[in-house]
């Protein structure tokens, strides 16, 4: 997960003074040297990190926090605020021009993956904004590059104009704009050549083709694994062309998160877009305190409720929460109901956007394993549509029978229909808004 130790070690230190009474500027200054080293793991520039830690310390021990009647949270209160700042204070949304297509550039060095972010946008702007995009393959150098957006395309049942690799990028950009305007698309957007880095060959090119194709937006993307070698390339191609905004890849990884609390302050280009995964629809808008608030363990509900309204079927929703009060809720629902979750994204960023959820019992240090749930699909799957409606009918032969199809044990089986009978009971007490906490704790299966 994103910034995943600098969450723990900023979350922990900030938990020792949320809920104190009185605040001292010791207790303030001895915070910052945590916040400090916290920022500095996570490979943030310098710079970034002093000016950070000057404007949090000059607010926090402010007369207006000391004084206030709950003083550790609105330390609490500050850092966040200081936090959305650094990230780029509000959204960045994808300029428009006055009449169509859109015209976006997409620029960065090989590797960051840039093919597969112009794929990923273009499904957003159709999926979400309901807007019809061209996709245009210009970059005539790397290998397969032009067959990667075409099958991308195919995949997305997304157009794509291509024009093989023997024509230049420019007469490709010039091409591809008489088509959108002939064919009325909404968006053109340019996979334009990379390279292993920067080098003025690159840059001569990429500023032909912007001449040409005026782009409404050039979008930079940009590897976030790569920390803090992100903000100078990200430096390098603003100064030569003039980039409007940011995509930062793979921030669902292993990634400390120095090139997204830097690149901002360090060039002053804003994030746009972030990739969070590898599926076609892992291409989030960047929202700066939706950010922030993850960071600090406070949840990301908006966001959350943004993926179930795409992704969830209202009406099977609400004929679920039938099920669930009458107790007719079967293993067929329950296949369902964990598609859709998968939908969503993965299940650990997803706890990820819940308030807390770091500080919950039992969701501390939950690990989830996407291998129980394929297991967890397969038993089910192995059952006949008789026992998936009436599990109580299973007898130790029929366990056996399951157990040999979907290649998992009888213990394996037992247990699932131990943890659904026992996820019925939790479900029929929510439905219900039951008062009083049930003793025990109750474990999804695939947790």
């Amino acid at each position: 997960m994103a910034f995943e130790g600098l969450a723990d070690r900023l979350q922990s230190t900030l938990q020792r003074i949320r809920g104190k009474g009185k605040v001292t500027e010791a207790d303030v200054k001895e915070m910052m040297r945590e916040v400090r080293l916290a920022l500095l793991e996570a490979d943030v520039n310098f710079r970034v990190v002093k000016d950070f830690i000057k404007k949090v310390t000059e607010r926090a021990v402010g007369q207006e926090v000391l004084k206030s009647l709950t003083p550790g949270q609105q330390v609490v209160k500050v850092v966040h605020d200081e936090l959305t700042t650094l990230l780029g204070g509000e959204q960045s949304k994808l300029a428009v021009g006055t009449k169509p297509p859109t015209v976006i550039m997409m620029v960065g060095l090989q590797g960051a993956g840039k093919t597969t972010t112009t794929g990923k946008l273009a499904n957003h702007l159709r999926k979400k904004l309901n807007r019809q995009p061209l996709l245009v393959a210009a970059d005539i150098y790397r290998p397969a590059a032009i067959q990667q957006l075409e099958t991308l395309g195919k995949q997305l049942s997304l157009p794509v104009f291509s024009m093989g690799d023997q024509v230049s990028p420019v007469e490709i950009a010039t091409k591809a704009l008489e088509k959108a305007k002939a064919e009325h698309y909404d968006y053109v957007i340019i996979d334009t050549a990379g390279r292993l880095h920067i080098d003025e060959v690159l840059m001569e090119e990429l500023q032909q083709v912007k001449e040409i194709a005026n782009p409404h937006e050039i979008l930079l993307v940009v590897d976030s694994m790569t920390g803090q070698d992100a903000v100078n390339v990200a430096e390098s191609f603003n100064e030569k062309l003039g980039v409007t905004g940011v995509v930062l890849t793979k921030l669902d990884g292993d990634t400390r998160g120095g090139a997204a609390l830097s690149i901002k302050a360090v060039t002053n280009l804003p994030i746009k877009f972030a990739g969070m995964g590898e599926k076609m629809d892992a291409l989030e808008p960047f929202h700066p305190d939706r950010m922030s608030s993850r960071i600090l363990g406070m949840g990301d509900v908006l966001t959350l409720i943004e993926k179930a309204q795409t992704t969830v079927d209202e009406e099977k929703a609400k004929e679920l929460q039938k099920k669930m009060r009458d107790m007719s809720f079967t293993f067929d629902d329950f296949l369902e109901q964990m598609g859709q979750v998968r939908n969503l994204g993965p299940l650990d960023q997803l706890l990820g956007m819940m308030p807390g959820a770091g500080k919950m019992k039992g969701l501390k240090n939950v690990s989830i394993d996407e291998k129980q749930i394929s297991h967890v699909e397969a038993i089910i799957k192995s059952m006949t549509k008789l026992e998936r409606e009436q599990p109580e009918i299973i007898s130790a032969s029929r366990k056996r029978r399951i157990a040999n199809g979907s290649g998992r044990t009888v213990q394996e089986v037992n247990r699932l229909i131990k943890q659904f009978e026992d996820m019925k009971k939790m479900m029929k007490q929510m439905s219900g808004m039951m008062k009083g906490k049930k003793k025990g704790g109750f474990k999804f299966p695939f947790m």
